[in-house]
């Protein structure tokens, strides 16, 4: 993984400083909050509903057991044991005092990690694939094109005052695992027919009040331009997008109001001042990065092991967590294994400090000392030679850390709702108790197969609901929560946005729901169907016609 070298590491340690200070002057009564507000929040500090929530960046979701130790002794220290693991592969502590700020970010910076840019009006955090380098679908490994690309925005003066926030994904496989239709910029490997790498460049995808599938705005971008063209597309984007409106500021909306096809004129006409000056990247620039990202030392193993086929037969837990959890590695001998922070009764995403702490330990034994952070809240050990993962999943399950749930109904996406944000209209994590409490039978969940359920408390989407298979968002009416569904959602390669099923539904009934809508499915499904493939077939009746009989008894929204 990247290595901080002395300018990174002077940039961090002032950073720090010079944050004490404001909050120093804070709460000496010589800065006010309101004077004190844009200067957390560049620091990645939020207000949330009960206490101050402090956002720090994983870049392209990487952490090594170093840096996952640094994060369990800060949960313990200065929170409530535990942290919480966000959708854009970054974590959050929910409790921290201001006055402790400070001292959290000294010692993240003592371990090569910060919270610069983890909020505010500016190019957040760099996303990738959570199986980069590691996938059998892989064209190229991301990594070193979002560090580049990291490198390149952090404190770029031009952009850190943006009309909105603006998001960045890569993915270097052929199986988007990085959402990349849904950011403000995607980035996807593809060859030309000169087999020369470069990028499918996305443009103007996102959630929130108003979700957007990106356009293609470059067929072809050379792995050369890809700092050039960013910043020719973030040019425009500074000049023409609105800052009147914060609900409209995003650059989705800006491309749809003047169409992609003047937003590529404009686009290209910037580009044409500077594509050949500075900004161009030459081959030394990825060789210097890739050298960062090296194959680890694989040990040359067998495709099978005959201990972990025998305990495949003997052992039901083992077999089904084997099944559900771990995926196919592109290294003979080594499965990826994900690690489920989606055990049931549990908030979606949290790991606690005792967690955090032995998966550090896992992957130092087992898994080259790297642990990755997913785009569904989960975790990631990449590199885990087969003959180890029996005993993976004992450490796993010994600190409930091996639910075979992944891709379940109850590996659900969710936002912490009204239990924590102030932006928020429902509460979520009450509901995916519910949700939880339903779904209890792993034979059931396993037979349902693939669903990706997604909440939000509000239109903001922080849930990703848009784009599940089943989303649920929570509104208000007249102080009670009532709960919206969409189904049909895709953040993958067909990328789409979820149909609305129909009126909102009662709180107490939103499992239910769920389960008429599972029902249907299995009804109609044909073989190796999921939900998904099955909506896309029947389309929304039958799923409408069982939620919504007449003189039904689930209550909807009047």
């Amino acid at each position: 993984m990247y290595q901080y070298d002395a300018v990174d590491k002077t940039l961090v340690v002032e950073r720090v400083a010079q944050f004490r200070e404001q909050v120093r002057r804070h709460l000496a009564g010589e800065l006010s909050a309101t004077d004190l507000a844009p200067l957390r929040l560049r620091n990645g500090l939020y207000m949330q509903t009960h206490a101050h929530m402090l956002r720090v960046a994983i870049p392209y979701g990487l952490l090594s057991a170093t840096q996952l130790r640094s994060l369990a002794h800060i949960s313990r220290k200065y929170d409530r044991g535990y942290g919480h693991f966000t959708t854009r592969q970054n974590i959050q502590f929910n409790w921290p005092e201001l006055e402790d700020v400070p001292d959290i970010l000294n010692e993240l910076s003592e371990v090569e990690m910060h919270s610069i840019q983890t909020s505010g009006n500016c190019i957040r955090n760099i996303s990738a694939d959570h199986y980069a380098g590691v996938a059998t679908d892989e064209i190229i490994d991301p990594r070193p094109y979002c560090e580049i690309i990291r490198q390149w925005s952090t404190l770029h003066p031009e952009f850190y005052w943006l009309p909105r926030k603006f998001k960045i994904a890569v993915t270097g496989a052929t199986t988007d695992r990085a959402a990349v239709k849904f950011h403000d910029i995607g980035l996807e490997v593809v060859y030309n027919p000169q087999n020369q790498i470069g990028f499918k460049v996305y443009v103007g995808g996102g959630l929130g009040r108003t979700p957007v599938v990106a356009k293609v705005i470059k067929e072809f971008l050379p792995r050369a331009d890809i700092l050039s063209y960013c910043e020719a597309i973030l040019r425009v984007y500074n000049l023409y997008g609105r800052r009147d409106n914060k609900y409209k500021a995003r650059i989705k909306i800006l491309v749809n109001a003047i169409g992609i096809e003047p937003f590529r004129a404009q686009v290209n006409e910037e580009w044409q001042h500077f594509k050949d000056g500075e900004l161009k990247l030459v081959e030394e620039d990825f060789k210097i990065m890739q050298e960062f990202f090296p194959l680890p030392e694989y040990a040359d193993l067998p495709a099978k092991n005959d201990r972990v086929e025998q305990w495949l037969a003997l052992d039901d837990r083992f077999a089904e967590w084997y099944k559900q959890n771990t995926v196919e590695h592109r290294q003979t001998g080594y499965r990826i294994v994900n690690v489920s922070l989606k055990e049931p009764g549990i908030a979606p995403g949290d790991a606690t400090d005792q967690q955090m702490d032995e998966l550090a330990d896992l992957a130092e034994q087992y898994s080259f000392g790297e642990i990755r952070v997913t785009h569904e809240q989960n975790l990631v050990l990449a590199d885990v030679p087969q003959e180890a993962l029996l005993e993976v999943w004992k450490a796993l399950d010994a600190v409930r850390l091996a639910t075979p749930n992944i891709g379940s109904v109850n590996d659900m996406i969710c936002c912490p709702g009204l239990d924590f944000c102030s932006l928020a209209n429902a509460s979520s994590l009450s509901v995916a108790r519910q949700i939880n409490q339903r779904f209890n039978q792993l034979d059931e969940l396993h037979d349902i197969g693939e669903v990706k359920l997604k909440m939000s408390g509000c239109m903001n989407a922080c849930g990703h609901h848009h784009v599940g298979h089943i989303g649920i968002l929570g509104v208000d009416k007249k102080g009670e929560e009532w709960y919206q569904f969409t189904l049909g959602g895709d953040a993958s390669n067909q990328a789409d946005l979820g149909t609305r099923l129909g009126p909102a539904i009662a709180k107490r009934d939103v499992s239910d729901t769920i389960s008429k809508l599972i029902d249907v499915y299995r009804e109609q499904r044909s073989d190796d169907e999921r939900l998904i493939d099955t909506f896309r077939r029947t389309g929304v009746e039958p799923f409408k016609q069982r939620v919504y009989p007449p003189n039904d008894t689930i209550e909807i929204q009047p």
